[in-house]
């Protein structure tokens, strides 16, 4: 399994990048069905793990990979959309964040988990180039269980990668 970057006297508490991104969804974010675009929920989760990402290490980030973006439940033109995010692990220059979206609908304030994304942020520096990040404090069993769950996500990933780039090889 990938080990995540120990911890340092710079590690930032996994709490402390927790990010919270409300939208209401408009006639402009749907289609003809009445259905937010998948696409929109996506450019809205990008926002809410680049808001994490940028809490937890204070330098530019940007956008490596989507993990798993798991559409659950359709969202609605008139609901609003809350993307809650927070970084679940680091590494020497990139880091996992989660983001959870629900949708609400206003009139009746009833609320419901409509998609989970995972995704991969890189620190920059001055010049654009990758940057360390800090280490990351994981304080609750929760925040345990998320470090660990991306540990195995990027595990994952780099094997896929490996195992792709060695069949090009041959």
């Amino acid at each position: 399994m990938a080990e995540t970057k120990p911890q340092s006297p710079d590690s930032r508490p996994a709490a402390d990048s927790a990010s919270i991104l409300v939208k209401w969804m408009g006639i402009t974010d749907a289609n003809s069905a009445g259905f937010v675009h998948g696409g929109a929920v996506m450019k809205l989760c990008d926002e809410a793990a680049g808001l994490a990402a940028l809490r937890h290490c204070g330098v530019r980030i940007v956008t490596a990979a989507m993990d798993r973006m798991t559409f659950l439940h359709p969202v609605y033109v008139g609901e609003l959309v809350t993307c809650r995010s927070q970084v679940n692990a680091v590494w020497k220059t990139s880091m996992e964040v989660g983001v959870r979206v629900e949708a609400e609908s206003p009139r009746t304030g009833d609320i419901h988990a409509t998609s989970t994304a995972y995704l991969t942020m890189v620190a920059l520096d001055g010049d654009g180039k990758p940057a360390p990040v800090p280490g990351l404090l994981v304080e609750t069993d929760d925040e345990r269980r998320r470090q660990r769950e991306a540990g195995l996500r990027r595990a994952n990933r780099l094997a896929e990668r490996d195992q792709i780039l060695s069949g090009r090889a041959s």
